[in-house]
């Protein structure tokens, strides 16, 4: 494609076109009319316990509030933000300092807050998103939905930079000619895996298996009856005969890994569930060892491909060393007495085609061909009528003629070179999914629209917004036929329409996306426990475990529960491996499913493993990074970094005498550089050191007893896990807010700032009036200024900062910078795979 070609195609930033009513402001109770102080009893109450730590002498924090008007706290927003915040969680006055009762901080924080919530009622902030790029998980998920194909866009674009915690705020999805051309290459890859490729040479495909995935049980995708080895999904281009090629883990000799227990080893090898070959393992298998199949007759597109060994061999075991899932920790002791090491797949690689036959018809295939010419003469109405389709769902609204003539020049072109109908469909289809009205969430501007207004966005735009929130996807058919007609701003409508997402199960990528970043459980992929102190760890447990958390709040979305069960959950989900873990009985298999709790210790997020193990170092737990999840992610308030040349903990390997991780933070925190913040985060992580580092019960630190006692920032006295959840309920109102604010930032796709803390209130005002539940909180959003309505920003100051200069943040920047990217890297349609 020429240059001109995709430049041709209209770039516009986010703004708005449709008005629709606005959500009304949180009206306050009479309990809390009667709560709140007037200005002078404010500021009188802010005099006697605040100003010794916050005059201008001393400005604790960074913060002084001699000159603060609580009259007016409207003219010092960002302030009195910071104000309320730290009032709500009861983290000021700090421990050890004088504290006024609950019901004068809370009326104190009503105070400020209903006087910053009646300007903004007058004119409400609805911020400015720049322009959206998709990223990576919504990007497969939009091939998903076009094509019926699942991609993995790890291996087809870089990874996504992370803001607020989340990788879908446009500021930091920003665009560069290695993306542009990321994208280019596969929409290459994707067009040709979805259409099948008669042409296609024979290849090779590999699929590797971490040592740290144990294989002595049944893995899921793979057939009943048998244990280890891998599913994955794999398009095969066309119809022929393809071989399968295994490796096995070998010692370090190259000798079979669990020659012992080879003998009568079978490794079956399955398409969809069924059997296309068995391989006997060999005892004498060595690495050198080419092992693969007969040539395979395989039809065309993507099918679940599993390699698995026939399970003969049943527990319990009884070994010198235990567990002996993990016996692949070394593999050099594979073969010594006393010890069970059956034989591992390494990896699966699949080669072809060869004698190809054609083409079959497969899911995707049909997405695409709606209808197919049976003449030659038939064949540009066809292709017409199948490029219309795909440009309407790839741009998520209803095709021009201007976009369905531009797909269309690259079948014609193909056409035109003597290819196949087919192969000019393909063109086109590579042109949809390079094009930036795939790529991008673009939002068109208002004409002459002035700064420091809202202005709604279209239907369409909403219809958007409202399915990447929810589904991380784009609109359905549904949801678009809605829009398409102008009723989506109807509020019965999009109620409506909200209660049909959320019971999709698409909204499911709340639980995987929302959820798994705000408490970054991403990060459990990076864990890694001592094996040698906790040998029952393994990459299969902590899937396990952020899989329970995944279905926690997964269960509080659907059935919309209070969001308060993500603390006091009186029941969970397990699989066999899990259950296990938690000493839970009569669990088996790797199906989970809901068991109540009878510990109280165990209830919500604060007794699940994902949590505990990814705030716990390799050998031992670690209570402030405990202590600064729960403050920051739980609560909103964080910590303050800690100081520079801070001296580090003693481990317990450089002591003469055992000392349990609080015995030697307590040394530490003697320290009076340290002492400050540790008083403040070590109860909160001492509270749970009844749970060690992978999330397990246990009485004892190193033979130690563990001391779980302490005294929360608040005062309230905590003795264990049950402690610490009922003292963060007491600032429920914090949660809650946290909760909302988070919601809120994801589902915008922006970063959220002291403005829009008003509305943040009213989501949480509004939820509260129904028992706080899930749909209440969603809802409030879907409704709020922000997510239909779009501000119009005022010119920023001149200010010399790089990285706002390589993000999208205005309108004009946006579409001057993406036609310049656009014109540096044309998309150029090949005939063989990129």
């Amino acid at each position: 494609m020429s240059a001109t070609g995709l430049t041709s195609f209209s770039v516009f930033i986010v703004l708005a076109i449709l008005a629709r009513s606005a959500p009304a402001q949180h009206q306050p109770s009479q309990s809390e009319k009667q709560s709140r102080l007037n200005s002078k009893a404010a500021a009188a109450l802010v005099d006697r316990y605040c100003e010794s730590c916050h005059s201008d002498d001393q400005r604790k924090g960074g913060l002084s509030l001699e000159s603060f008007d609580f009259a007016h706290p409207e003219k010092n927003p960002e302030t009195a933000e910071k104000i309320v915040r730290k009032l709500r969680a009861g983290m000021m006055p700090p421990p050890g300092r004088k504290r006024p009762s609950d019901v004068e901080m809370n009326a104190l924080a009503g105070t400020v807050e209903s006087r910053i919530d009646a300007v903004d009622a007058t004119h409400p902030y609805a911020g400015f998103t720049p322009l959206h790029r998709l990223n990576r998980i919504e990007y497969a998920k939009s091939v998903k939905a076009l094509l019926d194909l699942d991609v993995d866009a790890t291996e087809l674009l870089p990874a996504d930079d992370l803001s607020h915690g989340f990788n879908n705020m446009a500021d930091v999805l920003t665009v560069s000619p290695a993306l542009l051309e990321a994208y280019i290459s596969a929409a290459g890859k994707i067009s040709r895996e979805a259409l099948g490729d008669p042409q296609a040479a024979p290849v090779m495909a590999t699929y590797m298996i971490p040592r740290v995935i144990s294989q002595t049980h049944h893995v899921v995708g793979t057939p009943f009856g048998t244990r280890g080895g891998v599913s994955i999904a794999h398009t095969f281009p066309a119809d022929g005969e393809y071989v399968f090629k295994v490796a096995f883990y070998t010692h370090q000799q190259g000798y079979l890994f669990g020659q012992a227990q080879a003998k009568g080893q079978q490794l079956e090898i399955a398409i969809n569930g069924e059997r296309v070959a068995l391989v006997d393992v060999d005892p004498k298998f060595k690495d050198t060892d080419d092992l693969r199949t007969a040539p395979i007759k395989i039809k065309a597109g993507q099918q679940v491909v599993s390699a698995a060994f026939i399970n003969k061999f049943d527990g319990p075991v009884q070994d010198e060393v235990q567990p002996y899932e993990q016996s692949l920790i070394d593999v050099n002791v594979a073969n010594m007495p006393g010890l069970t090491t059956l034989p591992h797949l390494r990896g699966l690689s699949i080669v072809g085609p060869n004698h190809v036959t054609g083409i079959s018809e497969t899911p995707s295939r049909d997405k695409v061909f709606i209808v197919y010419p049976a003449r030659p003469e038939d064949e540009p109405a066809a292709a017409r009528t199948i490029v219309t389709n795909l440009v309407r769902r790839a741009y998520r609204r209803p095709a021009s003629a201007a976009d369905v003539n531009e797909a269309l020049r690259f079948y014609q072109q193909k056409r035109a070179e003597g290819s196949t109908f087919d192969e000019g469909i393909r063109a086109a289809l590579e042109a949809v999914l390079a094009n930036p009205q795939f790529i991008f969430r673009f939002e068109h501007a208002v004409a002459k629209a002035q700064p420091g207004r809202n202005y709604p966005v279209s239907d369409l735009e909403l219809a958007s917004r409202l399915a990447f929130f929810l589904w991380s996807a784009p609109p359905d058919e549904e949801l678009l036929r809605v829009a398409s007609a102008g009723k989506l701003h109807q509020r019965p409508l999009l109620e409506r329409e909200v209660r049909r997402l959320l019971a999709d199960k698409r909204s499911e990528s709340l639980a995987t996306n929302f959820a798994v970043q705000w408490l970054s459980l991403k990060n459990l992929d990076e864990v890694l426990p001592d094996p040698y102190q906790f040998p029952n760890f393994d990459k299969n447990l902590a899937q396990s475990m952020r899989r329970e958390t995944e279905l926690l709040f997964d269960d509080v979305a659907r059935r919309d529960r209070s969001v308060l069960t993500l603390l006091t959950a009186d029941y969970t989900f397990v699989d066999g491996r899990l259950a296990k873990h938690y000493g839970i009985p009569n669990v088996l298999g790797n199906r989970f499913r809901r068991v109540a709790l009878t510990d109280e210790n165990r209830r919500g997020l604060l007794g699940q493993a994902s949590i505990l193990t990814l705030t716990s170092t390799a050998n031992r737990t670690a209570p402030v990074t405990r202590g600064k999840w729960v403050m920051q992610v739980l609560l909103g308030s964080p910590p303050p970094p800690p100081p520079p040349n801070i001296p580090i903990l003693v481990e317990a390997a450089d002591l003469t005498t055992p000392q349990s991780v609080r015995q030697r933070m307590e040394e530490h925190r003697k320290n009076p550089v340290c002492s400050s913040c540790h008083r403040v985060i070590d109860p909160i992580g001492f509270s749970l050191e009844n749970f060690d580092p992978t999330g397990a019960w246990r009485s004892a630190d190193d033979g130690i007893k563990i001391d779980a006692t302490g005294t929360l920032f608040d005062g309230t006295e905590l003795h264990g896990p049950a402690d610490l959840r009922n003292g963060i309920l007491k600032h429920r109102e914090a949660f809650l807010r946290v909760f909302a604010e988070n919601l809120f930032a994801y589902g915008l796709g922006r970063v959220p700032d002291y403005r829009d803390e008003p509305q943040v209130r009213a989501i949480v005002a509004r939820a509260s009036k129904h028992d706080d539940r899930f749909s209440e909180y969603v809802q409030g959003i879907v409704e709020s200024h922000a997510f239909t309505e779009r501000g119009i920003p005022t010119a920023p100051a001149q200010k010399d900062t790089q990285p706002e200069k390589s993000t999208l943040k205005a309108e004009s920047d946006g579409e001057s910078r993406t036609h310049a990217l656009i014109a540096a890297k044309p998309l150029q349609v090949s005939g063989g795979l990129r």
